[in-house]
């Protein structure tokens, strides 16, 4: 079960990271790259910490909430102003 539980984490990481990398991209904003780079750090001690939740659950899982808050939301600009909600997950921006 704890497995699950950081399995799922790690794919949120991820996703948000290539949601980051693809407004950085759009729009160059220097607080959407440093989010992208949180996220690949993030992830890769979240992976760490979903190796470590098969030998010892309780140490796997303080590693995988560690990731988590290493990729915590920082300042960012506003690139959403009229975008869904939808749009908003896939990072449409309307700054281009």
């Amino acid at each position: 079960m704890y497995q699950y539980i950081a399995i799922a984490a790690y794919c949120v990481v991820l996703f948000l990271t290539l949601r980051d990398i693809r407004i950085f991209r759009r729009t160059r904003l220097a607080s959407y790259r440093k989010g992208a780079l949180k996220g690949l750090v993030a992830s890769t001690v979240i992976l760490a910490g979903i190796i470590l939740v098969g030998i010892n659950a309780e140490l796997g899982l303080v590693i995988v909430f560690i990731g988590l808050y290493i990729n915590r939301k920082g300042v960012r600009e506003n690139v959403f102003n009229d975008a869904t909600t939808q749009e908003r997950l896939w990072g449409k921006t309307d700054i281009e």
